[in-house]
């Protein structure tokens, strides 16, 4: 995943003077303009996730277990903290959603619609936390779901950090 700081950005029309040179079948990379200038930006996207993640995941999501730690950096954010089935993800989010009295009418969105069947597509964390500095956001842990094409680089376990 690439975040790009400034914006409006717009893609490039096929034909058009800045669109992308003739690539491969595989390559899943665009370019993009800033409006006014001719300058274009090209934005490099994992074209396959990485398989031992898939393995993970499936495992995760098999029931064979729910300890599984992991951190993984995206977009240039770390994320920390421990993998749930989606299932039981989507249930404490909705569950968190329904105690809250202005946002409890998008709990039923996280109970109705079921996981598709193939591979897993995304990681779901529970009591995570985004690193930033020593600080893990929030304190108590948070509810993430990532997509595992846009994890960059990961390892197993969790870091967490102590005053001493």
């Amino acid at each position: 995943m690439v975040l790009i700081p400034q914006g409006p950005w717009c893609r490039t029309a096929p034909g058009s003077p800045d669109a992308p040179h003739q690539r491969g079948a595989g390559d899943r990379a665009d370019r993009r303009r800033r409006p006014g200038q001719g300058r274009c930006i090209e934005l490099a996207l994992m074209s396959k996730p990485d398989e031992l993640l898939v393995d993970v995941a499936a495992m995760v999501e098999s029931g064979q277990s729910n300890q599984m730690s992991l951190t993984v950096v995206t977009g240039g954010t770390v994320i920390t903290g421990r993998l749930a089935p989606e299932a039981v993800w989507r249930q404490r989010v909705s569950e968190v959603l329904t105690d809250s009295k202005s946002l409890s009418e998008f709990s039923g969105i996280f109970t109705a619609s079921a996981r598709e069947d193939g591979p897993p597509t995304h990681l779901h964390f529970h009591v995570a936390r985004i690193l930033q500095g020593t600080v893990g956001i929030p304190e108590t842990g948070g509810m993430y779901r990532v997509s595992i094409q846009d994890v960059s680089a990961w390892t197993m376990g969790d870091f967490s950090y102590s005053d001493h």
